[in-house]
């Protein structure tokens, strides 16, 4: 008895239960002229299960209309303090926020909404619960509990002698046993100490374990683990545990939130979480719920008139698969394997920590819809040739190095191969940009003449390596950035083969790619393989001037009680040189102009200054698109697990995907300021002859201090007009911002 005694205090004092690390999404701040529209918020308060109504009354509802929105916040414990709950009324014009005003009619300059909970990391028997106290439950909840499960719960010593004796006659009366008598301090006992067996000698143990409890604790106590530890539901081989996580579960809104109705079905299921699942059997689980009212009202803690309306009531339980928690699977991964970086993975998953992220619900859900509808579009127009087409992309903020999005793999909330992180596939063109980055780090203009002609290369094995271009042909000689803008092979091939490609490695390297790389003349074409995850890092850092930044998902974790155990700060070098990084996103902003991307400007606004570049890998079994504006940056890469080849390339099918992904963001223009020692010179833009502004083709092209033409074009003796045609218009205008 004394073990028995020392054994029941032990844990119920301790550490009572496992606790999974819960993962958030960045809070969504609200100001006004913040670019957004009501249908954006929408999404984000879908994904926290507001409730949409007409009146909004309590914390979790929201009323929205054509232009403005009005929202009664729950409030949140954020590591750097209390964002309280509040009526919030937001007015919109177009797609923006134009104002915030709180209950009173007073602007509120900011406005934090709770982040949205995208998932947690498990313990490893799988439970999962949200503690929650006492005086958090509703009172609906625990009179339901007691009046279903234990009506004398405030009176007994931990076991009802009554409750025993009526069980025993019932199981004497049907010849077996069916009926255990159990006081809720029992069923606790038997879930948090003993087994779930049906046997005589634990429903023996049950009786003096349960009064030693009663004797040490308070019944509040008792009531309140009692509300944290009881089973409500399996999802897959994850059980749900605690009635804070089965109201998230089976309503999708916090445990407070939840009406009469709901509270009256919880409490009913308490009895057979299986048998009265009220996803497969409704009118079972109905059935159970109306008894709980009916006992409500017959104890006298509802009325009549209240029983009548709640029984007219649906379940009101959400679909599974329909809520947005654990919809990032493949976001989630990252942050996993970040996390494991800094913390054992036992600590992970039970001491309850709190995980704050970068992930931006709003991005996910459209770029999951132009991924997804993109590829849809696809298999209709080429049919069996795109047949098990897959993809996979990643979005990311330009200016920090935050994830704000990823996807791995047309079923969205798939939680198995994640192709955006481990799906290593040739890059095909994406790789080019390294290799006139490696150019004009030593010593090249983007006039530098360029051979495009055929290139043979003889490899250690004996087989030849001959390259051609898409259209089969060889353009000849070519200034070097009109052979990124049309993405030539034979000129990329030459020139890679001049400088070594020793060299395009290490400009690899300083562009953030860690991965080991052969060094064969092919992969100056993209022979070699990267994940989408690193393909963004290696374009992150052309984005951002040079300045390598490691894709972070990470912003904060901190314990259960909101103390910060570590930040994720930002992290910048500078690797490669702001002015040859510049001369770069000039090149790749010409093949969104003119070059193999411009099909972009017939979806997209024509100031958004797209840099990118488009890739195919060998035999067209993979299109790429990588490319930034000056608040996205996106990679999308599509093809087939079985890596056979697609009927069309990296401008057929990911640019299509980007494309519709940055028309339904709206992201900000890309603004590319000029470094120190770069000058904007007048060249003509067929031979890369210095030139004069009014001459026929002139261009203006930035040039790194000391490599401006030698030679200079007379294009006549009285100055040509430029015309005023479309393709020259951005480059005046990107000449002219700074």
């Amino acid at each position: 008895m004394i073990y028995l005694d020392a054994q029941i205090r032990q844990q119920f004092e301790g550490k009572r239960w496992a606790l999974p690390a819960k993962v958030y999404a960045r809070p969504l701040e609200l100001y006004s002229g913040l670019t957004i529209s009501t249908k954006d918020v929408k999404v984000e308060l879908a994904g926290l299960g507001y409730q949409l109504v007409s009146k909004a009354s309590q914390p979790g509802q929201a009323e929205i209309a054509k232009r403005r929105i009005r929202v009664y916040t729950r409030g949140f414990e954020f590591p750097d303090g209390l964002e309280r709950s509040q009526k919030l009324l937001l007015d919109f014009k177009g797609e923006q926020l134009s104002r915030i005003r709180n209950s009173k009619g007073q602007t509120v300059n900011l406005a934090r909404l709770e982040p949205v909970l995208i998932g947690g990391i498990y313990p490893q028997n799988n439970e999962d619960r949200d503690l929650i106290r006492l005086d958090e439950a509703p009172t609906s909840l625990t009179d339901a509990l007691i009046a279903i499960e234990d009506q004398s719960y405030y009176e007994h010593f931990g076991v009802s002698p009554k409750g025993i004796a009526r069980a025993m006659w019932v199981n004497l009366r049907v010849g077996r046993f069916v009926q255990g008598g159990s006081t809720l301090t029992q069923q606790l006992i038997k879930n948090f100490y003993l087994t779930s067996d049906r046997t005589l000698a634990r429903k023996l143990m049950e009786i003096p374990m349960a009064i030693l409890l009663d004797f040490h604790y308070s019944k509040d106590e008792i009531l309140e683990a009692y509300l944290n530890e009881v089973y409500l539901g399996q999802e897959g081989s994850r059980a749900i545990h605690g009635f804070g996580l089965a109201a998230q579960y089976y309503f999708s809104q916090p445990l407070q939130e939840l009406q009469l109705s709901q509270v009256a079905l919880l409490a009913g299921m308490v009895k057979g979480p299986s048998y009265y699942d009220p996803r497969r059997h409704p009118e079972r689980a109905k059935k159970r719920r109306d008894l709980v009212l009916r006992v409500l009202r017959d104890e006298g803690k509802i009325s009549e008139d209240t029983y009548q309306k709640t029984i007219k009531k649906s379940l009101g339980v959400v679909k599974q698969k329909s809520l947005l928690k654990g919809a990032y699977p493949a976001y989630l991964d990252l942050v996993k394997r970040q996390l494991r970086e800094s913390y054992h993975e036992e600590d992970l998953r039970t001491e309850g920590l709190r995980v704050f992220t970068g992930l931006n619900p709003i991005v996910q859900a459209k770029a999951e819809t132009a991924l997804v509808s993109t590829i849809k579009s696809l298999e209709k127009r080429y049919g069996k040739r795109a047949a098990d087409l897959e993809g996979s992309m990643v979005v990311t903020d330009p200016q920090t190095g935050e994830v704000l999005s990823i996807i791995g793999g047309k079923s969205t909330r798939y939680e198995g191969f994640n192709r955006a992180l481990d799906a290593v596939r040739p890059i095909g063109s994406l790789v080019k940009p390294a290799v006139y980055l490696t150019a004009l780090e030593n010593g090249y203009s983007l006039v530098s003449p360029l051979d495009d002609e055929p290139v043979s290369v003889e490899m250690p094995s004996g087989q030849v390596w001959e390259p051609q271009n898409f259209d089969k042909k060889s353009h000849g000689v070519v200034p070097l950035h009109h052979a990124l803008a049309r993405s030539y092979n034979l000129s990329t091939a030459n020139l890679g083969m001049s400088l070594g490609v020793n060299k395009v490695i290490g400009t690899m390297q300083d562009l953030g790619v860690s991965r080991e790389m052969d060094e064969y003349p092919s992969l100056l074409l993209g022979a070699q393989g990267l994940p989408a995850v690193e393909v963004a890092t290696m374009y992150q850092t052309i984005a951002a001037n040079g300045f390598q930044m490691p894709l972070r998902a990470i912003r904060m974790v901190t314990d259960s009680q909101g103390m910060e155990l570590s930040r994720y700060p930002f992290k910048v070098k500078q690797t490669v040189s702001a002015e040859s990084v510049h001369l770069l996103q000039y090149a790749m902003q010409e093949v969104a102009r003119e070059g193999t991307a411009r099909s972009v400007y017939s979806h997209l606004p024509s100031n958004l200054n797209v840099a990118g570049k488009t890739g195919t890998s060998n035999d067209q079994r993979d299109s790429w698109f990588a490319g930034f504006t000056g608040s996205r940056l996106a990679v999308v890469w599509l093809g087939r697990d079985d890596n056979s080849a697609l009927p069309f390339t990296g401008s057929g099918g990911a640019l299509k995907v980007w494309t519709a992904y940055m028309k339904a963001d709206k992201p900000e223009p890309f603004q590319a300021p000029v470094p120190e020692g770069v000058e904007y010179l007048w060249v003509d833009k067929e031979t890369g002859y210095l030139s004069d502004e009014r001459c026929q083709g002139a261009i203006p092209v930035p040039f790194q201090n000391g490599s401006k033409p030698q030679y200079r074009v007379d294009c006549g003796v009285e100055p040509v007009q430029n015309s005023e045609s479309k393709p020259l218009d951005w480059f005046r205008r990107w000449f002219r911002q700074e």
